[in-house]
């Protein structure tokens, strides 16, 4: 068997080729894992810190506006008439009592009308899709055809806004026949949302600093 002999030029060649080699391998051995990758990611972190410190000195920056805007909303809002009240579901129900009550009284052409019950329903939980908070009451009444009508109708339509639902209507046989009273036996639900407190708000300003890390 023949050794491989290597000329001059190819000794050196292959002499060079350790050298890099081993260079290389010091390098990544003591000199790129210690220092060098520690500083690259050193300045990487200090890129999206800066990059952080941008985005919020913007945000910063809107707040007043935006304060502003949000300040007017709420002003709008509480002067709003479509709601009950404030944050207190009694005083929506007693409202809305009334409301029935004084409505109920104001009809008297077509036949009587009369309140039965006004009874008072739990807090209603708000629905994940409505920020409101709802007062509502059962309400039985005793009434002719006419007066049923335009109680229906002034109780939707007064201000602040009142919603009528589960309405359920029957005939009373007895009162019918005899004449003794409205022929008309009317359940329903009468229910409002109240006026939320506060409902928009923002944290107080924060001063932002002008120097980036």
């Amino acid at each position: 068997m023949k050794l491989l002999t290597l000329g001059t030029r190819d000794r050196r060649v292959l002499a060079v080729g350790l050298l890099l080699g081993v260079v290389l391998l010091a390098y990544l051995v003591l000199l790129h894992w210690w220092f060098v990758a520690p500083l690259l990611q050193v300045r990487s972190e200090m890129r999206q810190l800066r990059e952080a410190h941008s985005q919020y000195a913007a945000t910063l920056a809107q707040a007043p506006a935006l304060r502003e805007r949000i300040q007017a909303l709420d002003t709008l809002q509480t002067a709003n008439t479509a709601f009950w009240g404030g944050d207190d579901s009694n005083s929506a129900v007693a409202a809305l009592m009334q409301r029935v009550t004084d409505t109920v009284a104001a009809q008297t052409a077509g036949g009587s009308c009369t309140v039965n019950q006004k009874l008072l329903l739990p807090d209603q939980p708000s629905k994940p899709d409505e920020p409101y908070r709802q007062a509502a009451v059962n309400i039985k009444l005793s009434c002719n055809m006419q007066p049923l009508v335009a109680v229906l109708y002034s109780l939707e339509e007064g201000s602040p806004y009142a919603f009528v639902d589960d309405l359920s209507i029957y005939r009373n046989p007895v009162a019918a026949q005899q004449g003794k009273g409205p022929p008309l036996e009317v359940q329903f639900t009468l229910s409002g949302y109240l006026r939320p407190l506060h409902a928009l708000a923002m944290p107080p300003p924060v001063a932002a600093s002008g120097a980036e890390p």
